[in-house]
């Protein structure tokens, strides 16, 4: 009912934000002059400026036998040929002095959301953003250590990471195709440095881009409907895909790799909510992971899915 919500509001020109999780299936929606509760905070910065923070973080990863027992399983449906892509994302414990809104306030991002007692996310990856009919996509696939010698040519010369990165472009255009015409990459793996705690990290982009019609207004939510879950971070081809995540991830992603935006009035701009920690039962939980190829390395992936956990 609430992606009707989101075109209603679209249809009167009304400012809101919403918050759906992976799935599609628990989407809220806030009028921005109502919201007035200090549990729920947001920030959409492309400008921001990243300050370091020396926070202490204690983490006790998925054992590493366990992770490699999933990672060979995707391996098997990718031989079988029920997947080519697949993102792989595990729930990791973390200790940490600071609240949820501590972590808000000090986080760096282009996406911040603090959602009540229950989660906060300090993303820096784009879903959409909509403005003078014109609908954005913003992929990010594949990270490497900024610190490695050579690092931006090694990640743009690794074969595994560009052909994951042409499946999720390729998923992209298609998924923007059917909300739009006249798709087409405007940049094609273009680099952004990421200051991920005590580490830097590179991560690879594109810029995918669509032509919408005058009323996309009034079509806000059919047009999330229908793009989610985000291709950048479930996989190819999408609905196999999904099945396979359920059966292999072992947990439940909830609003971790959902997407949270705020309409004005004019235009959209929405993230996918990565660099997630969630609060449960006075225990916080960080969700993290990454893209498996079948040219992916177990050991290369299981560091990727550490080195994302940080205090920013």
């Amino acid at each position: 009912m609430s992606f009707e919500k989101l075109n209603s509001f679209g249809k009167r020109r009304e400012p809101f934000l919403f918050i759906s999780d992976f799935k599609g299936q628990d989407v809220k929606v806030f009028e921005l002059q109502n919201i007035v509760d200090e549990d729920i905070e947001f920030c959409i910065d492309k400008n921001y400026k990243y300050k370091r923070h020396n926070d202490s973080l204690e983490k006790s990863s998925i054992p590493f036998e366990l992770y490699k027992e999933k990672f060979y399983k995707i391996q098997e449906h990718i031989k079988n040929g029920d997947t080519y892509l697949l993102n792989l994302t595990q729930p990791t414990n973390i200790k940490t002095n600071l609240s949820l809104k501590e972590i808000y306030n000090r986080a760096n991002a282009h996406y911040k959301l603090r959602f009540k007692d229950k989660f906060v996310c300090f993303s820096p990856e784009s879903f959409i953003q909509i403005k003078d009919d014109k609908i954005n996509t913003y992929p990010m696939k594949g990270t490497i250590n900024a610190n490695i010698f050579n690092a931006k040519e090694k990640i743009l010369s690794d074969k595994k990471e560009m052909a994951e990165h042409i499946m999720v472009v390729d998923l992209l255009r298609n998924d923007l195709s059917m909300v739009s015409k006249n798709v087409k990459v405007d940049d094609f793996r273009y680099i952004q440095k990421i200051d991920a705690g005590e580490i830097k990290l590179l991560q690879v982009s594109s810029h995918i881009s669509g032509e919408l019609e005058d009323d996309w207004h009034s079509k806000i939510g059919s047009i999330l409907k229908t793009l989610l879950p985000a291709g950048s971070i479930s996989g190819t081809p999408k609905r196999k895909t999904l099945e396979i995540i359920e059966d292999t991830e072992g947990y439940n992603r909830g609003f971790f790799t959902g997407i949270f935006g705020v309409y004005d009035g004019y235009s959209l701009d929405s993230g996918v909510m990565i660099r997630f920690i969630e609060k449960k039962d006075n225990e916080y939980i960080y969700k993290s992971g990454g893209g498996i190829t079948c040219d992916s390395d177990v050991i290369a992936e299981y560091q990727e899915l550490s080195d994302k956990i940080y205090l920013p």
